[in-house]
């Protein structure tokens, strides 16, 4: 991690060679196009723990020097067909973070090229601790370790039968939808968008995007496959085997997010491909000719029964702000091109309490970064910028340099706290490490914690090249 206090994230590549006969000395070996290797250096700390050195090479440019990164109390925090996520601490800060050890398939460039934003590699080191067969690579990133997701939170109040409070909604939400804008700015889909992928930071209510695993630089002709993302989230134009689709998949997928936070539960719970689109259909109504060759103009096949949309004031609570179901009800549109843009949903009504000057967490801090726009983010769509950047922060950008980039809590009134009956951001006292990966069709297809993306766009993401 970076002293600059920026999330710092390192990856290496391991060798599945037997290292049994390894002790406290660095052992050289050769990766899979011949070139030499540092090893690792396993030693004792001085209370006796295992201590794991690797040589760490920063991937910021060509004149960063090697360096010993160091660290130790490793333990598994999630697992699935990936591979696993390990916790452990840097010795040198005691800084908690996540190791995600992802097995390389040779036949794709996972984790590499223009999917490595600002990510500092460490190559080709081989891990002590753990046993695999000859010549399989893993490749290990080392991350911010953040200790809840969305889905844990919304599972927590499910339980209790409560719901989210809105004001939280909005502030989740909102940060989601940044962070799309920003990687579909890239020309990236993540196609795997879901309540387990929302890395949530109690304290400072930071909510980061995370397991690229499944994401993808989509490319207009180069076809992609359908058989993609968790199914409660899956677009219908994935369910209709479109195989040109468009990074609009993500802003369906975030729109069952806000509907399941705002209902307690998933809006289309389907059980199977064809089910799922029976639950959309429950909602939307039967798809016209016209939508489906939007979605998937090759799909000649219409033997649905013709059924009335569901209106969508009755499919929420009536408590629900109207605005809310408005953004919903842009968000879920059969036609992709109707869909909303992340930046548009951002600029949506719906968040306008978090653009007021003096709103504050319940528990007194500011709030996150959430204006905080790169000159990037600004020319994705200028003609929003004027509802994107509220006054107070626009004012702050013109008379200060060098402060804080947030106007929020600033000025002479008294701040307003979120609403809502929560006394502290929800999920505080989880952690991964008590909680058992879910299974199922929202199951994570990657695990937790993973890779994130910042809000602003800036700090490192990493996407796998899919088929």
């Amino acid at each position: 991690m970076s002293g600059s206090g920026r999330a710092r994230t390192t990856s290496f590549a391991e060798s599945g060679i037997g290292m049994s006969g390894m002790s406290g000395s660095r052992q050289q070996l050769s990766n899979s196009s011949g070139a030499s290797v540092s090893g690792v250096r396993i030693s004792s700390g001085r209370d006796g723990s295992r201590v794991t050195t690797v040589v760490a090479t920063p991937g910021q440019g060509s004149c960063d020097r090697p360096q010993d990164v160091s660290y130790t109390d490793t333990k598994v925090i999630g697992n699935g067909s990936f591979g696993v996520v390990y916790q452990a601490k840097l010795c040198e800060s005691g800084e908690l973070v996540a190791i995600k050890k992802v097995l390389q398939d040779k036949r794709f460039k996972r984790g590499q090229g223009s999917y490595l934003f600002s990510v500092d590699v460490v190559r080709g080191i081989p891990q002590y601790d753990f046993d695999f067969q000859k010549d399989e690579v893993f490749l290990n990133l080392v991350l911010e370790y953040i200790p809840e997701t969305v889905y844990r939170v919304a599972r927590h109040h499910s339980k209790n039968k409560q719901t989210i409070a809105i004001s939280f909604i909005k502030l989740y939400m909102y940060q989601l939808f940044r962070s799309l804008a920003y990687i579909h700015s890239l020309g990236i889909c993540h196609r795997d968008i879901k309540p387990q992928n929302l890395l949530l930071d109690p304290d400072t209510g930071v909510l980061k995007l995370c397991d690229f695993g499944s994401a993808k630089h989509l490319i207009a002709g180069e076809p992609n496959v359908s058989y993609i993302c968790s199914r409660y989230y899956r677009a219908p134009e994935l369910i209709f085997g479109a195989t040109d689709y468009t990074t609009q998949i993500d802003v369906w997928s975030a729109g069952c997010v806000l509907a399941e936070l705002l209902l307690g539960q998933p809006i289309f719970p389907g059980d199977s491909g064809v089910d799922q689109l029976v639950e959309i259909i429950k909602v939307l109504g039967t798809p016209t000719r016209e939508q489906i060759y939007e979605m998937n103009r090759h799909y000649s096949e219409f033997k649905f029964p013709q059924i009335k949309a569901h209106p969508w004031q009755k499919v929420f609570r009536a408590r629900t702000p109207p605005e809310a179901i408005e953004l919903v009800s842009k968000l879920l549109e059969y036609t992709p091109s109707s869909r909303l843009s992340p930046l548009k949903a951002c600029a949506h009504q719906f968040f306008e309490e978090l653009r007021e000057p003096n709103t504050r967490l319940p528990n007194g801090r500011d709030l996150p970064p959430l204006f905080n726009f790169t000159e990037h983010e600004l020319r994705i769509d200028p003609s929003l910028n004027a509802v994107l950047i509220p006054p107070h922060v626009r004012n702050q950008r013109t008379t200060s340099v060098g402060g804080k980039p947030e106007g929020s809590g600033s000025g002479g009134s008294s701040p307003s706290v979120l609403a809502g009956k929560d006394t502290e951001l929800p999920g505080n006292g989880a952690s991964p490490q008590n909680s058992k990966v879910p299974t199922g069709p929202d199951a994570p297809s990657a695990g937790v914690p993973s890779l994130p993306t910042n809000v602003a766009g800036t700090a490192p993401a990493t996407a796998a090249a899919a088929t």
